[in-house]
């Protein structure tokens, strides 16, 4: 018997010996492209969506790659092969039809209860005391939580129901699209008092601003009116953080992009440390104007050797 194995390395597109930041990178451009948002209705994008983000999910985590690259597709049951004393074989392939494992303990009947386990079926000699002793970890629950950018711009709590029980968890700020977070202990009873498994949330981060997100720095184009370009002066800044008074200099062209330290998005699991604000300058063009105004602009522009 051999077990379908998913190439999560493949499914990201990275090496198996890539870097943490190679797969991050790897993952955001593939989460951008095939994201539903992007992709409405779209069957195969979401299946291909939600391939990534179980890839992503497990290969960025160190723990969990490790036991990826040694038992594949079974590294969820890592912790019961090597209680039973199965050695996974080293290097990328894993538990893949039972190719490069010893097994190191026990004896037959052990050997058999153990894949039976695994497996189903029935195990000639198996004893039903041995089976009755056997703890396993529960099942990982996996769940989706929408979220608008503003909401998680500030740590807080929210209350979420799990199969019927409601649970008080804290949403760190600056967590971002298309990321997981895993709750220890919240998935699956054990089996035989084992422990119980995970919770892992995925977040689909909806913007509701007029701000462009790009991981902590946010970017907004800003409406100048021809008047405070030519002449300078001061405008308002709604940032997420309140708002912000800003200089504008003489003569500022449309395009002008001006940097505001620290008035992004807050940086994941740093307090206090935020990203940055880049507003670009967009010369608004007044309209309607009188015939006084006309004749003042005609005015300008003869001062300036335009013939008009």
């Amino acid at each position: 018997m051999r077990m379908k194995f998913i190439d999560y390395y493949k499914v990201l597109g990275v090496d198996k010996n890539a870097t943490q930041d190679q797969i991050k990178k790897a993952y955001r451009k593939l989460a951008r492209k095939y994201h539903p948002d992007v992709n409405p209705n779209d069957e195969n994008a979401k299946k291909k969506f939600q391939e990534i983000n179980e890839a992503y999910e497990v290969l960025s985590d160190p723990e969990k790659r490790e036991k990826y690259d040694k038992y594949g597709e079974n590294w969820k049951h890592a912790d019961e092969f090597e209680k039973a004393g199965f050695q996974g074989k080293s290097g990328f392939g894993g538990f893949d039809g039972f190719e490069g494992f010893s097994y190191s303990g026990g004896d037959s009947q052990d050997f058999s209860d153990f894949f039976e386990f695994l497996f189903g079926g029935h195990s000639a000699g198996r004893s039903r005391s041995s089976r009755s002793h056997m703890k396993f970890r529960g099942q990982d629950f996996h769940a989706e939580m929408e979220l608008n950018l503003t909401d998680v711009y500030k740590t807080h709590k929210r209350v979420i129901n799990v199969n019927g029980k409601k649970i008080r968890i804290t949403i760190p700020a600056g967590v971002e699209d298309g990321q997981t977070i895993k709750i220890k202990g919240y998935g699956g009873k054990g089996v035989n008092s084992g422990p119980k498994g995970d919770l892992y949330i995925t977040f689909r981060i909806l913007n509701n601003t007029n701000f462009r997100r790009k991981d902590a720095d946010l970017y907004l184009d800003y409406d100048l009116d021809l008047y405070t370009a030519v002449l300078g002066g001061e405008v308002i800044i709604n940032t997420l953080g309140g708002k912000i008074k800003l200089k504008v200099n003489p003569e500022t062209q449309s395009g002008t992009k001006v940097r505001i330290k620290g008035k992004g998005m807050p940086i994941y699991k740093q307090d206090g440390v935020f990203g940055d604000l880049y507003i670009t300058y967009q010369i608004k063009i007044p309209t309607k104007l009188s015939d006084k105004e006309k004749e003042l602009f005609k005015e300008l522009a003869r001062l300036r050797g335009y013939n008009v």
